[in-house]
């Protein structure tokens, strides 16, 4: 995690993000250096629009799905349309979650 405050604090002041300037942040800090984890840090930044993933990213944090309330037994009639929505509830999440696996990879 450290590596990817590291790369956002050198984003944040337009700094270029590469080996170095994030070796010598991560120093500063007073982290201990892990070069490969540097190296493939860079290397998963080189083709992401930061500032894109940033505004993406409360999106799909925020948009997690509320536990519908547990249907009483005398409801079944109405269970078919609360099925299809919880349904539709559970993919918007796979995919959401498939999203942030995603976008977890390039940041480390």
């Amino acid at each position: 995690m450290e590596n990817i405050y590291a790369a956002m604090l050198l984003h944040k002041a337009g700094k270029e993000i590469n080996e170095d300037s994030l070796t010598n942040v991560l120093k500063a800090a007073g982290i201990e250096v892990d070069q490969v984890q540097v190296k493939a840090l860079v290397a998963s930044l080189s083709e992401v629009n930061i500032d894109e993933a940033i505004k993406a990213a409360p999106t799909m944090m925020g948009a997690a799905p509320v536990a519908a309330p547990a249907a009483s037994t005398e409801a079944k009639p109405a269970a078919a349309p609360a099925e299809d929505k919880k349904k539709k509830a559970e993919e918007e999440k796979a995919k959401e979650e498939a999203a942030l696996e995603g976008l977890g990879a390039l940041f480390g």
